[in-house]
């Protein structure tokens, strides 16, 4: 399965045009990468983990525009249910709607 956080692929050494050619089709256009990040963001394959949320919105952003969705309401799920369990809670339990409120009469 693809894995968004590390790509690790062992090449030889380039000694011919066509092997730079072939290189660089094999890194910079994967086959499938639409069904592979599909299949990422429709298993737990993509959450988080160790990174930094950074990181995290980084490689999930990587993966909506390679999938093409476009509902906010998705988006805000997927990279919800993405996050580790303790950063879900603190988000669930905010007292007004966005991060940076201050004024929820504003």
């Amino acid at each position: 399965m693809y894995s968004v956080r590390k790509r690790t692929l062992v090449f030889s050494p380039i000694l011919t045009w066509g092997d730079f050619e072939q290189q660089f089709w094999v890194y910079f256009f994967p086959v499938n990468v639409e069904a592979n990040a599909i299949n990422a963001l429709e298993s737990t394959s993509y959450h988080q983990g160790d990174q930094t949320v950074d990181d995290y919105l980084d490689s999930f952003q990587t993966l909506v525009s390679n999938v093409g969705y476009m509902d906010p309401q998705t988006l805000v799920v997927k990279f919800r249910c993405g996050l580790r369990l303790g950063i879900q809670n603190q988000i669930a339990t905010m007292p007004y709607g966005l991060l940076a409120d201050t004024n929820p009469d504003v």
